[in-house]
């Protein structure tokens, strides 16, 4: 099997994600950052690991999601929102919502830690955005139990 693997990453939580991902991938592999990454062709299976902006996937992540068609797909985010709150799965459904063609394996998300100067720029706007008040506990995630979480995740793919 010929994986791909592509992340974009602003602050190295999903670049967490990304190199456990990698570590768990069987046979031929291959990682890139989201803006030296090649097109999907080619690959078997490829792995789109994302951060959430405004309760979507990233829009470089939108752009590269939008070019997958016909092929098993895992998806992985971080957030600042509780691992499983609407908010969260949310945002998995829409990133979901871009590759209908796809075969979905598996996605996993957890929380990211959020800077404290941008927590203050969010709460600042007229309407906070929903994530806020979990943001507190997403400091130091992903953690090693994200890690592990997701390292059982790709296990039960048997891929």
């Amino acid at each position: 099997m010929k994986s791909l693997l592509v992340y974009s990453s602003k602050t190295g939580n999903t670049k967490k994600l990304a190199d456990a991902i990698f570590e768990n991938l069987p046979g031929e592999k291959e990682v890139c950052a989201i803006d030296d990454a090649p097109t999907p062709d080619g690959h078997d299976l490829i792995c789109v690991a994302f951060w959430f902006q405004a309760g979507k996937p990233d829009p470089k992540s939108q752009e590269y999601l939008a070019k997958i068609t016909n092929q098993k797909v895992i998806l992985a985010a971080t957030h600042g929102a509780a691992k499983n709150s609407a908010h969260a799965q949310n945002g998995m459904k829409f990133a979901e919502g871009i590759i209908p063609d796809a075969q979905v394996l598996a996605t996993f998300s957890c929380q990211g830690e959020v800077s404290p100067q941008f927590m203050e720029k969010a709460a600042a706007k007229p309407e906070p955005p929903p994530w806020l008040p979990d943001a507190k506990t997403a400091q130091g995630h992903p953690d090693e139990k994200d890690l592990v979480a997701l390292k059982e995740c790709l296990e039960g793919l048997r891929l």
